[in-house]
Protein backbone atom coordinates (compact mmCIF):
# COMPACT_ATOMS: atom_id res chain seq x y z
CA UNK A 1 0.00 0.00 0.00
CA UNK A 2 2.50 2.88 -1.20
CA UNK A 3 -0.22 5.52 -0.17
CA UNK A 4 -0.61 4.20 3.12
CA UNK A 5 3.53 4.08 3.07
CA UNK A 6 3.73 7.69 2.00
CA UNK A 7 0.99 8.97 5.25
CA UNK A 8 3.07 6.77 7.48
CA UNK A 9 6.28 8.90 6.74
CA UNK A 10 4.46 12.13 6.81
CA UNK A 11 3.05 11.39 9.70
CA UNK A 12 6.41 10.09 11.72
CA UNK A 13 6.79 13.13 13.93
CA UNK A 14 3.64 13.32 15.02
CA UNK A 15 3.37 9.70 16.27
CA UNK A 16 6.62 10.02 17.92
CA UNK A 17 8.76 8.26 14.84
CA UNK A 18 8.92 4.73 16.27
CA UNK A 19 5.77 3.05 15.29
CA UNK A 20 3.90 0.28 13.61
CA UNK A 21 1.28 -0.17 11.67
CA UNK A 22 -0.58 -3.55 11.24
CA UNK A 23 -3.46 -4.20 8.77
CA UNK A 24 -5.25 -7.78 8.99
CA UNK A 25 -8.32 -9.87 7.54
CA UNK A 26 -9.49 -12.51 8.80
CA UNK A 27 -6.55 -15.09 9.91
CA UNK A 28 -3.95 -13.18 7.91
CA UNK A 29 -1.92 -9.68 8.40
CA UNK A 30 -2.03 -7.89 4.99
CA UNK A 31 0.30 -5.18 5.44
CA UNK A 32 2.82 -4.02 8.53
CA UNK A 33 5.65 -1.96 8.23
CA UNK A 34 7.77 -0.32 10.91
CA UNK A 35 9.59 3.19 11.43
CA UNK A 36 12.60 4.73 13.16
CA UNK A 37 13.86 2.18 15.68
CA UNK A 38 10.97 -0.55 16.64
CA UNK A 39 13.48 -3.63 16.18
CA UNK A 40 10.58 -5.78 15.50
CA UNK A 41 7.13 -6.23 16.27
CA UNK A 42 7.45 -8.15 19.28
CA UNK A 43 8.28 -5.54 21.46
CA UNK A 44 6.48 -4.79 24.55
CA UNK A 45 5.57 -1.60 25.23
CA UNK A 46 2.05 -0.02 27.62
CA UNK A 47 -0.86 0.04 25.76
CA UNK A 48 -2.46 2.58 28.45
CA UNK A 49 -6.32 2.66 27.95
CA UNK A 50 -6.36 -0.91 25.89
CA UNK A 51 -6.33 -2.67 28.64
CA UNK A 52 -9.47 -2.37 29.84
CA UNK A 53 -10.66 -3.50 26.87
CA UNK A 54 -8.59 -6.98 27.82
CA UNK A 55 -10.45 -6.64 31.33
CA UNK A 56 -13.49 -6.18 29.04
CA UNK A 57 -13.23 -9.53 27.07
CA UNK A 58 -12.18 -11.37 30.26
CA UNK A 59 -15.48 -10.05 32.74
CA UNK A 60 -17.31 -11.29 28.95
CA UNK A 61 -15.89 -15.20 29.16
CA UNK A 62 -16.42 -15.04 32.47
CA UNK A 63 -20.38 -14.25 31.83
CA UNK A 64 -20.00 -16.75 29.01
CA UNK A 65 -19.13 -19.52 31.89
CA UNK A 66 -22.43 -18.39 33.79
CA UNK A 67 -19.52 -17.07 36.68
CA UNK A 68 -21.29 -13.04 36.74
CA UNK A 69 -23.80 -11.44 34.91
CA UNK A 70 -23.33 -7.68 33.71
CA UNK A 71 -26.66 -6.51 35.31
CA UNK A 72 -25.62 -8.25 38.67
CA UNK A 73 -25.11 -5.60 41.40
CA UNK A 74 -21.31 -5.57 42.38
CA UNK A 75 -22.58 -6.06 46.20
CA UNK A 76 -23.41 -9.70 45.14
CA UNK A 77 -19.57 -10.33 45.17
CA UNK A 78 -18.43 -7.98 46.91
CA UNK A 79 -20.55 -7.42 50.09
CA UNK A 80 -18.33 -4.24 50.88
CA UNK A 81 -20.56 -2.10 47.84
CA UNK A 82 -23.40 -2.85 50.28
CA UNK A 83 -21.34 -1.74 53.61
CA UNK A 84 -20.76 1.21 51.76
CA UNK A 85 -24.31 1.50 50.55
CA UNK A 86 -23.41 1.49 47.28
CA UNK A 87 -24.92 -1.73 46.15
CA UNK A 88 -26.99 -0.03 42.88
CA UNK A 89 -23.73 -0.33 41.00
CA UNK A 90 -23.92 -2.88 38.23
CA UNK A 91 -20.53 -4.59 36.28
CA UNK A 92 -22.14 -2.69 33.40
CA UNK A 93 -21.88 0.90 34.92
CA UNK A 94 -18.05 -0.17 35.75
CA UNK A 95 -16.97 -0.63 32.25
CA UNK A 96 -19.27 1.89 31.01
CA UNK A 97 -17.52 4.48 32.98
CA UNK A 98 -20.63 5.21 34.96
CA UNK A 99 -20.97 4.12 38.23
CA UNK A 100 -20.89 7.58 39.86
CA UNK A 101 -17.62 6.70 42.23
CA UNK A 102 -15.45 10.09 42.68
CA UNK A 103 -13.85 12.34 40.42
CA UNK A 104 -10.38 11.41 39.31
CA UNK A 105 -8.21 14.08 38.95
CA UNK A 106 -8.73 17.01 37.34
CA UNK A 107 -6.98 16.44 34.30
CA UNK A 108 -7.59 13.94 31.63
CA UNK A 109 -4.23 13.02 31.24
CA UNK A 110 -3.64 12.47 34.50
CA UNK A 111 -6.57 10.05 34.89
CA UNK A 112 -4.05 6.49 34.89
CA UNK A 113 -1.02 8.22 37.32
CA UNK A 114 -2.37 6.24 40.12
CA UNK A 115 -0.80 5.55 43.71
CA UNK A 116 0.15 2.04 44.21
CA UNK A 117 -1.91 -0.74 46.12
CA UNK A 118 -1.00 -4.20 47.33
CA UNK A 119 -4.08 -5.85 46.03
CA UNK A 120 -7.10 -4.89 43.94
CA UNK A 121 -9.14 -5.83 46.77
CA UNK A 122 -7.49 -2.64 48.70
CA UNK A 123 -7.89 -0.42 45.79
CA UNK A 124 -11.48 -1.28 46.05
CA UNK A 125 -11.60 -0.30 49.42
CA UNK A 126 -10.16 3.24 48.59
CA UNK A 127 -12.23 3.71 46.20
CA UNK A 128 -15.23 2.86 47.74
CA UNK A 129 -14.41 6.20 50.50
CA UNK A 130 -14.26 8.61 47.47
CA UNK A 131 -17.89 10.83 47.21
CA UNK A 132 -20.53 9.85 44.86
CA UNK A 133 -20.55 12.32 42.24
CA UNK A 134 -23.62 11.10 40.28
CA UNK A 135 -26.10 8.80 40.70
CA UNK A 136 -25.06 5.40 38.99
CA UNK A 137 -25.76 5.07 35.13
CA UNK A 138 -26.56 8.48 34.70
CA UNK A 139 -23.78 10.38 33.95
CA UNK A 140 -20.13 9.08 31.67
CA UNK A 141 -17.28 9.91 33.51
CA UNK A 142 -14.31 8.45 32.08
CA UNK A 143 -11.58 6.74 35.12
CA UNK A 144 -9.94 3.85 36.24
CA UNK A 145 -12.30 3.38 38.45
CA UNK A 146 -14.73 1.01 37.31
CA UNK A 147 -12.55 -1.23 35.05
CA UNK A 148 -10.20 -1.88 38.61
CA UNK A 149 -13.90 -2.66 40.34
CA UNK A 150 -14.77 -5.27 37.75
CA UNK A 151 -11.27 -7.03 37.15
CA UNK A 152 -11.62 -7.12 41.68
CA UNK A 153 -14.79 -9.01 40.41
CA UNK A 154 -13.03 -11.42 38.64
CA UNK A 155 -10.70 -11.77 41.47
CA UNK A 156 -14.08 -12.82 43.56
CA UNK A 157 -15.82 -15.38 41.60
CA UNK A 158 -12.29 -17.36 40.44
CA UNK A 159 -10.34 -17.14 43.64
CA UNK A 160 -7.58 -15.73 41.33
CA UNK A 161 -5.11 -12.29 40.71
CA UNK A 162 -6.52 -10.70 37.69
CA UNK A 163 -3.38 -10.82 36.21
CA UNK A 164 -2.99 -14.82 36.04
CA UNK A 165 -6.18 -14.89 35.50
CA UNK A 166 -5.92 -13.30 32.51
CA UNK A 167 -3.13 -14.28 31.24
CA UNK A 168 -4.55 -18.68 31.60
CA UNK A 169 -8.04 -17.24 30.07
CA UNK A 170 -7.39 -14.83 27.54
CA UNK A 171 -3.35 -14.55 26.80
CA UNK A 172 -2.82 -18.23 26.54
CA UNK A 173 -5.31 -18.90 24.48
CA UNK A 174 -4.72 -16.30 22.06
CA UNK A 175 -0.99 -16.90 22.26
CA UNK A 176 -0.71 -13.06 23.57
CA UNK A 177 2.93 -14.27 25.11
CA UNK A 178 4.09 -11.08 25.46
CA UNK A 179 1.53 -9.18 26.82
CA UNK A 180 1.07 -9.45 30.91
CA UNK A 181 -0.60 -6.94 33.69
CA UNK A 182 1.98 -8.23 36.22
CA UNK A 183 4.49 -5.39 37.53
CA UNK A 184 7.53 -5.63 38.25
CA UNK A 185 7.13 -4.78 41.95
CA UNK A 186 4.58 -6.96 42.66
CA UNK A 187 1.70 -4.26 43.23
CA UNK A 188 -1.64 -4.51 42.60
CA UNK A 189 -2.31 -4.66 38.17
CA UNK A 190 -3.76 -1.93 36.51
CA UNK A 191 -6.99 -3.34 34.70
CA UNK A 192 -7.76 0.06 33.47
CA UNK A 193 -4.32 0.99 32.24
CA UNK A 194 -1.39 -1.02 32.97
CA UNK A 195 -0.64 -3.86 30.23
CA UNK A 196 2.50 -4.22 28.62
CA UNK A 197 2.00 -5.80 24.47
CA UNK A 198 3.50 -6.10 21.38
CA UNK A 199 2.10 -4.92 17.85
CA UNK A 200 1.91 -9.06 17.17
CA UNK A 201 -0.26 -9.62 20.20
CA UNK A 202 -2.47 -6.78 20.52
CA UNK A 203 -3.17 -7.82 16.64
CA UNK A 204 -4.28 -11.31 17.68
CA UNK A 205 -6.91 -10.17 20.00
CA UNK A 206 -8.52 -7.85 17.43
CA UNK A 207 -8.63 -10.39 14.91
CA UNK A 208 -10.29 -12.81 17.54
CA UNK A 209 -13.00 -10.28 17.74
CA UNK A 210 -13.20 -9.71 13.87
CA UNK A 211 -13.89 -12.81 13.40
CA UNK A 212 -17.09 -13.70 15.86
CA UNK A 213 -14.89 -14.52 18.77
CA UNK A 214 -12.85 -17.66 17.24
CA UNK A 215 -8.62 -17.49 17.16
CA UNK A 216 -8.42 -20.48 14.92
CA UNK A 217 -10.39 -23.50 15.92
CA UNK A 218 -10.76 -22.41 19.43
CA UNK A 219 -14.56 -20.27 20.51
CA UNK A 220 -12.40 -17.55 22.93
CA UNK A 221 -15.45 -15.24 23.15
CA UNK A 222 -18.94 -16.22 22.42
CA UNK A 223 -20.77 -14.78 19.77
CA UNK A 224 -23.33 -13.42 22.28
CA UNK A 225 -20.52 -11.63 24.33
CA UNK A 226 -19.18 -9.83 21.26
CA UNK A 227 -22.98 -8.56 20.19
CA UNK A 228 -23.07 -7.15 23.96
CA UNK A 229 -19.49 -5.23 23.32
CA UNK A 230 -20.76 -3.69 20.08
CA UNK A 231 -24.19 -2.51 21.77
CA UNK A 232 -24.09 1.13 21.95
CA UNK A 233 -23.84 2.21 26.34
CA UNK A 234 -23.43 5.80 25.89
CA UNK A 235 -24.10 7.86 22.59
CA UNK A 236 -21.81 10.64 22.22
CA UNK A 237 -24.14 13.82 23.04
CA UNK A 238 -24.47 11.66 26.29
CA UNK A 239 -20.27 12.41 26.61
CA UNK A 240 -19.45 14.99 29.17
CA UNK A 241 -15.44 14.29 29.71
CA UNK A 242 -13.29 12.03 27.31
CA UNK A 243 -9.29 12.14 26.42
CA UNK A 244 -9.34 14.74 23.06
CA UNK A 245 -8.39 11.47 20.89
CA UNK A 246 -11.82 10.01 21.92
CA UNK A 247 -14.22 13.64 20.78
CA UNK A 248 -17.09 12.54 19.74
CA UNK A 249 -16.67 8.90 20.09
CA UNK A 250 -20.11 6.87 21.45
CA UNK A 251 -18.80 4.69 24.12
CA UNK A 252 -19.78 0.59 23.75
CA UNK A 253 -18.68 -1.66 26.82
CA UNK A 254 -15.46 -1.02 27.64
CA UNK A 255 -14.07 0.16 24.02
CA UNK A 256 -15.23 3.29 22.15
CA UNK A 257 -16.60 3.56 18.46
CA UNK A 258 -16.11 6.12 15.95
CA UNK A 259 -19.66 5.60 15.03
CA UNK A 260 -20.44 9.32 16.19
CA UNK A 261 -23.73 9.13 15.20
CA UNK A 262 -25.00 5.84 16.37
CA UNK A 263 -27.87 5.76 18.44
CA UNK A 264 -27.48 4.17 22.31
CA UNK A 265 -28.58 0.40 21.83
CA UNK A 266 -27.39 0.34 18.44
CA UNK A 267 -24.21 -1.69 17.10
CA UNK A 268 -21.28 -0.28 16.63
CA UNK A 269 -19.96 -0.15 13.10
CA UNK A 270 -16.07 -0.26 14.87
CA UNK A 271 -14.83 -0.29 17.84
CA UNK A 272 -11.49 1.45 18.57
CA UNK A 273 -9.73 2.52 22.05
CA UNK A 274 -7.32 5.11 21.09
CA UNK A 275 -5.05 5.32 24.27
CA UNK A 276 -3.45 8.40 25.93
CA UNK A 277 -0.04 6.79 25.24
CA UNK A 278 -0.51 6.37 21.00
CA UNK A 279 -1.96 3.40 20.85
CA UNK A 280 -4.78 2.64 18.06
CA UNK A 281 -6.29 -0.33 18.39
CA UNK A 282 -9.74 -0.98 15.54
CA UNK A 283 -11.74 -3.35 14.23
CA UNK A 284 -14.26 -2.38 11.59
CA UNK A 285 -16.89 -5.11 11.20
CA UNK A 286 -17.82 -3.12 8.39
CA UNK A 287 -15.39 -3.06 6.13
CA UNK A 288 -13.69 -6.17 7.29
CA UNK A 289 -10.24 -5.09 8.91
CA UNK A 290 -8.49 -4.91 11.93
CA UNK A 291 -6.16 -1.91 11.80
CA UNK A 292 -3.62 -1.02 14.25
CA UNK A 293 -0.88 1.64 15.29
CA UNK A 294 1.16 0.80 17.43
CA UNK A 295 3.42 3.65 19.06
CA UNK A 296 6.83 3.50 21.39
CA UNK A 297 7.45 6.84 21.81
CA UNK A 298 4.56 8.89 21.42
CA UNK A 299 5.09 12.87 21.97
CA UNK A 300 1.56 13.23 23.69
CA UNK A 301 -0.12 15.09 21.30
CA UNK A 302 -3.22 14.27 22.20
CA UNK A 303 -5.24 14.36 18.81
CA UNK A 304 -7.25 11.64 16.68
CA UNK A 305 -6.26 13.41 13.29
CA UNK A 306 -2.94 11.41 12.54
CA UNK A 307 -4.27 8.00 13.37
CA UNK A 308 -7.66 8.85 11.29
CA UNK A 309 -5.54 10.18 8.60
CA UNK A 310 -3.82 6.52 8.56
CA UNK A 311 -7.17 4.61 8.63
CA UNK A 312 -9.03 6.90 5.91
CA UNK A 313 -6.41 5.44 3.73
CA UNK A 314 -6.92 1.88 4.62
CA UNK A 315 -10.19 2.07 4.12
CA UNK A 316 -9.58 2.72 0.32
CA UNK A 317 -8.29 -0.82 0.54
CA UNK A 318 -11.46 -2.50 2.48
CA UNK A 319 -15.15 -1.46 0.31
CA UNK A 320 -17.90 -1.84 3.32
CA UNK A 321 -19.50 -5.16 3.08
CA UNK A 322 -22.94 -5.64 1.95
CA UNK A 323 -25.60 -6.96 4.25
Amino acid sequence: MPALDKVMDDKKKQLGNDFSVVIAVGDSVVYQRTTGDIANLKTPSPIGASSQWLTTALILQLADEGKLSLDDPVSKYLPIFESYRRNYITLRHCLTHQTGLGKEGSKLGGLFDKKKFASLDEEVTDILKKEIHANAGEEFRYSSYGPVVAARVAEAVTKKRFDQLIRTKLFVPLGMRNTSFTTDDGSAPDPSGGANSTATDLTKFLQMLLNNGKAGDKQVLSESALEEMRKIQVASAQIKNAPAADQGFSFALGTWTADKSAPQGGKAASLVVPGLAGTWPEVDFHRGFVFLVFTRNFPGDQTAQPFLDLKQIADQHFPVKKN
